[in-house]
This record gives C-alpha cells, structure tokens and sequence, in this order.
C-alpha cells in the first residue's frame, strides 16, 4: 500500500475532535494478541479497569497523530477520563449502534481516500487497532450527546422569561420555518451493505424523482421492497437533526432532500408543509441555542471535573 503523508481529518475528524494522523511510514508495532493475553491492570476508574494493553494501544494512537511530550502519561490521563465518560453516558442511558460507528469509521477512511480495511491495516500496523479506534470514536460520539442533552437543560430558559427579555432590550420574536417532514429508508441489513447499496442509492434515486409530495410516497414505497416511510411531524429549523439540517433548509412543500447514506440503509427526506412561524416557542429556542453556542466550549470540561471530583480512581 502506498504510504500517505498525512492523513486528512475532514469534518468527522473535526466533530470528533481527531488529531491528524501521520501515515508517513508508519513504524510496525510489536503490540499483539500475546501482549492482549499478559495485560496487567493499571488504572481502576470506579468499577472500570485500564490495563496495559490499552494504554499500549492509545499511545500508539498519539504517536500516529503526532503528538508531544510523555506520551505514556498522556494515554493514561485520557483513557481514564474516556472511562469517566463512559460512567456518564450508561447513566444517560445513550447506547451507539455498531452500525452508527462502522459508518463513521467508514466515512472517516473514505474521507482520508482509503477503504475501512486500508484504514483497519494501518491502525493495526502501527499498533492501534481498528477496534480501539472505533470505542474512541463511540464514546465521542455518545460524549457530544450527553454534553449537548446537559447544555439544553442548563440553558433553556422559560418562554415567559425570554419574552419578556427581549422586549426589555426593545427586540421583536424572531421568526422561524416550521417543516412537516417524512423519512423514506432504503434498508439496507447490515450483512449486504457492500453489495446492495449502489443499487438502493439507484433505486432511492429514482422513487425521489416521482415523488411530487407527501400524499404519494407511501404509494410509491409499496411497489418497492423493504422501504420505510415514516411522518416525522412538525420540526422547527432550530431543531432539525444535524445530519438534515442543511439538506432542508430552504426547500418548500413537495421538494426532498438529496439522497443520503446512513447506518439504516439509504434515505431521504420529504417537505409536506413549509411555513414561518414567530411565536414565543421560537423565542425560546432562538435564545436557548445560542447560550448554548457561547458556552457549550466550557461545559464537557467542567463535567468531566465533576464526575473526576467524586470517582474513585486507583493507579497501580
């Protein structure tokens, strides 16, 4: 395989926060399975063990994006705090699919102009693994979900209280779009992705071509198989999902969305009703999103010392 210089990060790379990596060739690792098997435990957070083996692994992970300093040191602190993370989100009750963090790993691979198992060989070759790659990218994932869940709870203010704040200050109600929205799946099992996507992203293709509004899509989904159509309600703009919200933005009754691959198979999304609204909800929610703009870069930190104040913690 030819070497990469270096390994583009691209917008997965960003939400996750991922360092870039330095493909330039990389030094083969001693770490195995036989290391696997003589792991010793080193750190103890709350019930979750850290062993040796991990922290082999996760410094391998920060040669490979290059960083500085006691490299050993620095896996420690992280792993630990990955197990402080990961106490938080049981007791959030979030749980990501597999499927959800093989696409990300893919994406991620695709991103960087390498397949899942080039990606998987070069991890395992500098002694990272796929596999420690991929519960690093979970438990970012189900980090930022956890974090954002807190933010909104700290900062949704009532909606007497923004009204009457904003015309203290002599504002008037922003407006908003509210969308009526439908979710039409291709389903793909996760067994045959490889093998049936180019043909559903075909097959998806064709059906948002007829579709010219909500009232036919259950109709069309009939005549083809494993199709799933499912009415997602009113959904305001300030809350529509982070993987659509550019996509419907913008369009009106009867337009869908590009066709999009995701962990379930491939979708798109249908616009039945499109309208402004400017009531003291979206008041509410205008207010509320950017609190949690200006301070969501402090608060994942100050959980985090919140939950290393009252874990037990043992290095051995």
């Amino acid at each position: 395989m030819r070497a990469h210089s270096q390994l583009k990060t691209g917008l997965l790379a960003a939400a996750l926060a991922i360092a870039p990596f330095s493909l330039e060739n990389p030094t083969p690792s001693p770490i195995g399975i036989s290391a696997a098997h003589a792991s010793e435990i080193k750190v103890v957070v709350n019930d979750e063990v850290v062993t040796s083996y991990d922290i082999a692994r996760r410094t391998a992970f920060l040669k490979l994006q290059r960083r500085s300093g006691n490299l050993r040191q620095l896996a420690v602190e992280e792993l630990t705090d990955e197990a402080l993370k990961r106490s938080a989100i049981r007791r959030a009750g979030i749980r990501i699919p597999d499927s959800q963090v093989d696409a990300a790993f893919a994406n991620f691979s695709k991103g960087n102009k390498l397949s899942a198992s080039q990606m998987s060989q070069i991890l395992n070759q500098a002694g990272v693994t796929a596999k420690h790659f991929k519960e690093f990218i979970r438990v970012q994932i189900a980090w930022g979900q956890v974090i954002r869940a807190r933010s909104q709870r700290n900062n949704l203010m009532s909606e007497q209280d923004v009204v009457a704040k904003m015309l203290e200050q002599g504002g008037q109600k922003p407006t908003s779009t509210e969308y009526l929205l439908q979710q039409v799946i291709f389903v793909i099992p996760q067994d045959k992705r490889s093998s049936l996507l180019k043909r559903r992203r075909s097959e998806a293709a064709n059906m948002r071509g007829r579709v010219t509004g909500c009232d036919n899509t259950q109709e069309l989904a009939t005549q083809i198989r494993d199709v799933t159509v499912r009415d997602l309600g009113r959904v305001l703009e300030l809350r529509l999902p982070d993987r659509w919200a550019k996509d419907v933005k913008g369009l009106q009754e009867g337009q869908t969305t590009r066709v999009k691959d995701t962990e379930r198979g491939v979708e798109f999304l249908v616009v039945c009703r499109a309208r402004a609204v400017s009531d003291d909800r979206v008041a509410q929610l205008e207010f509320s999103t950017q609190a949690l703009e200006d301070s969501g870069g402090d608060l994942g930190k100050q959980f985090l010392d919140e939950l290393r104040s009252s874990a037990r913690i043992q290095k051995r």
